[in-house]
């Protein structure tokens, strides 16, 4: 969606405009064509995309992401003045907030079927005997 943004707001600058909008050095490699970096100017990677295999670490980190790209957009909601991209930007916020509840009811849900005396002294995904029901019985 931001590359969708930044695309309609870059795609009919003249070689002036983006000369003197700075966008010079980006046009060189990447026309206006879309290119996904950090305002940094780090590219993206599939470093990004974290993946444990374990239920609750991914939940975490799914979690930090939502609130990763909240603060992001409200980032740009702070920069930005034109309805046009302050629209769809707010949707994006709206989703990623609605998006960290669900995580969060989804490792609500995953702990309450663990142990919960020792949840993180295990892998869920893996060490399926560790479910509830069967750690209780084990401890009787």
């Amino acid at each position: 969606m931001i590359g969708a943004i930044v695309y309609q707001l870059t795609r009919n600058l003249s070689i002036d405009e983006i000369k003197r909008n700075g966008f010079d050095t980006y046009f060189v490699d990447h026309t206006t064509g879309v290119y996904p970096v950090a305002a940094s100017g780090s590219p993206f990677t599939a470093a990004y995309l974290q993946s444990k295999g374990d239920v609750i670490t991914d939940l975490h980190e799914d979690l930090a992401a939502e609130q990763k790209a909240r603060t992001t957009y409200d980032n740009i909601l702070r920069l930005v003045d034109d309805p046009d991209v302050r629209e769809p930007i707010k949707f994006l916020r709206e989703r990623e907030i609605v998006h960290y509840q669900r995580f969060g009811e989804g490792l609500q849900l995953a702990t309450d079927k663990l142990d919960s005396k020792n949840f993180y002294a295990f892998n869920p995904s893996f060490d399926k005997h560790c479910l509830k029901s069967v750690c209780n019985k084990k401890m009787k």
